[in-house]
């Protein structure tokens, strides 16, 4: 014979109780947010210095390069300034003119991305601002060399200061 319940009421949850247990869940989530969304920004701000800062030292080393004969310097102009053409020569290698056999010079393994860059397809050396040797640092123009680097991007930095400034 089958045994009966003795209470009427069976085992689950009653529907306030799921609705209190989604609203401590949600105001949960909703205060997480802003911290994950801080995180993430963290993140990708230490991407970008850690990427201006082997962008810029691989632009004085090839600079020193030609400074010590290494590298015969010419760009698009004739000029003999000294700094590298483009960013994809930082990458790309150029010849050794104190090495026989045709040996190259790198000064990086690959060029990397500007990560505040809006699209992820567009090549790395196109989502950076380039400034030539003879511009001005408040207004950089882009031209035959690159003097340095800087990021496209119109966000500011948790610290208050413009990307486009570091």
């Amino acid at each position: 014979m089958p045994r009966r319940l003795s209470s009427s009421r069976a085992g689950g949850f009653s529907f306030i109780e799921l609705l209190a247990t989604l609203a401590i869940i949600a105001t949960l989530a909703a205060m997480a947010m802003p911290l994950a969304q801080t995180t993430l920004k963290r993140h990708k701000e230490h991407e970008l210095r850690r990427a201006l800062r082997d962008i810029r030292q691989a632009i004085d080393a090839y600079k020193a390069a030609t400074a010590d004969g290494r590298i015969v310097p010419v760009d698009a102009s004739g000029s003999q300034n000294g700094y590298p053409p483009t960013l994809v020569a930082l990458a790309a290698g150029v010849p050794n003119a104190k090495a026989p056999g045709g040996a190259r010079l790198y000064f990086l393994r690959r060029l990397p991305r500007d990560p505040f860059y809006p699209t992820a397809s567009t090549p790395a050396e196109q989502t950076w601002g380039m400034r030539r040797f003879d511009s001005p640092p408040d207004q950089p123009l882009a031209g035959d060399d690159v003097f340095d680097v800087y990021s496209l991007s119109t966000q500011t930095g948790l610290n208050g200061v413009a990307y486009r400034e570091w």
